[in-house]
């Protein structure tokens, strides 16, 4: 048995990674002492804000026939599904101190938030080939790029702090 998924289901499924990716990085930001990792994060926390937005857009925009499931899913399997995917997937709901350590450092802050971003374009490359060109496509492109360019951000920001 496949599994299909509607553009709203896909759609609430990366507003929720966004969300976690939000929450991650505030928390985090939160908890290192070091003003230049914790600017970092913050600035990270930004930008997932403006994917969610991209996202809560295509959502609203979305007509009746876009958000109706075409397979016969009386128990919401596939909504179900796509939410623990999205959940542990990317930005994991865990407390960010498990992940960075009591006391991070710069070089750890950065490798731990290049792997998450690393998570997050193979996770947006899966979801775009579920998308189909006339629902938005484009706009999960363009927050493929964003994601990448996350990636070079903190590339180059490990290569200074090393």
């Amino acid at each position: 048995m496949s599994i299909e998924f509607t553009a709203s289901e896909l759609l609430r499924m990366a507003i929720q990674v966004e969300e976690s990716g939000i929450r991650f990085y505030q928390t985090a930001a939160q908890k290192v002492r070091l003003e230049r990792p914790r600017r970092l994060l913050l600035d990270l926390a930004e930008r997932e804000k403006e994917h969610l937005e991209t996202f809560t857009s295509m959502l609203d925009s979305l007509v009746p026939a876009e958000k109706d499931s075409q397979t016969y899913d009386p128990d919401g399997q596939a909504a179900l599904y796509l939410s623990a995917l999205a959940d542990e997937q990317v930005f994991p709901r865990a407390d960010p101190v498990a992940l960075l350590g009591a006391k991070p450092s710069h070089e750890s802050v950065l490798r731990t938030a290049l792997g998450l971003e690393k998570e997050s374009i193979v996770f947006y490359a899966g979801l775009r080939q579920m998308v189909p060109e006339k629902l938005g496509r484009n706009r999960v492109d363009d927050v493929l790029k964003e994601e990448m360019r996350h990636v070079t951000i903190l590339r180059q920001e490990l290569a200074r702090a090393v």
